[in-house]
């Protein structure tokens, strides 16, 4: 236990740290802001490319087992909220998107780097490169269709490709695959660069993550905070855990789809409900929740899969 709380408790300190900076105004909105644009579009890509070039292979089968589960959880959320919750599709479209879009940057990167080491980040990357692509677009497209359901086709996808592309964690990912496809050396002043620039992602992202927290509102919608949250952190890790099993994978493999699995919702989920005006503080709030409740979920996760 000594050693799983060596990993999880930093972590959330920071996350911690940023949520007091934030509520007592020791840094203010726009520091946040900048501190966030150089995580998102300097130092993450960094830390990604410089691991994603490093010379470890695999993440194939981890990232099928991932989005298979994630896929089909989106179906099972997208019905819940329709059927169940009298959601109009749009809404019900986001909802499922807060059920299945986790923090693999902020939170994700940190763990795993910490947890599996250089070889766990490789596989991570292989998830990353799809995460935002899979999710997101399905979740754009679905709100979308929803929210304009005359709008030109060639207007959603144009939009979905242009976020895609605007979007430097997932541009830089694929650069970082080809890279390493083709096989093209980094010269060593430029990986120590770039190792250099990475090693500010884990504790800018989590610090920026706490910040974001304290602007959060819970709002009213608790039955379906609830559902997603449990979705999230217990559904979505069985679900990996069982097509792992089904793929017969490595254990580091199963350990890293599973606890990328089990984070909690990625406030990219937040934004994109912001962006549409619907569900915002539902989303906000199973962002905030869902990492309240991570610190005892993935502890044991980390316990499981150490053991």
């Amino acid at each position: 236990m000594g050693a799983i709380l060596g990993i999880v408790a930093p972590v959330f300190a920071i996350v911690g740290l940023g949520y007091l900076a934030a509520a007592r105004r020791l840094i203010d909105e726009a520091g946040f802001r900048g501190l966030n644009s150089f995580a998102f579009n300097l130092a993450a890509p960094a830390l990604l490319f410089a691991g994603g070039t490093a010379g470890h292979a695999g993440g194939g089968p981890a990232a099928f087992a991932f989005f298979a589960a994630a896929v089909v959880l989106y179906g099972v959320a997208l019905w819940l909220g329709t059927r169940r919750m009298e959601m109009p599709l749009g809404e019900a479209g986001l909802f499922a998107l807060n059920c299945t879009f986790g923090n693999t940057v902020m939170m994700g990167i940190p763990l795993i780097a910490a947890s599996f080491g250089q070889a766990g980040l490789s596989i991570l990357i292989t998830i990353i490169a799809l995460h935002s692509m899979v999710l997101l677009t399905l979740g754009t497209v679905v709100a979308e269709f929803g929210l304009h359901r005359h709008a030109p086709w060639r207007r959603i996808v144009g939009a979905t490709l242009a976020g895609i592309a605007r979007n430097p964690v997932v541009v830089t990912v694929f650069v970082a695959l080809g890279w390493s496809t083709i096989g093209l050396p980094v010269p060593g002043p430029m990986r120590r660069t770039l190792e250099m620039l990475g090693a500010a992602t884990p504790a800018v992202a989590l610090f920026c993550l706490g910040g974001s927290l304290a602007v959060f509102s819970t709002g009213q919608s608790w039955r379906e905070v609830a559902w997603a949250t449990v979705l999230k952190l217990a559904a979505l890790p069985l679900m990996v855990w069982g097509g792992c099993v089904l793929l017969a994978l490595s254990p580091l493999e199963t350990g890293v789809a599973v606890m990328t699995a089990a984070l909690p919702t990625g406030a990219n989920a937040f934004l994109l409900a912001r962006r549409y005006a619907t569900g915002a503080d539902r989303s906000g709030a199973t962002v905030l929740v869902s990492t309240v409740i991570s610190v005892f979920t993935l502890a044991a996760v980390l316990a499981w899969v150490q053991g």
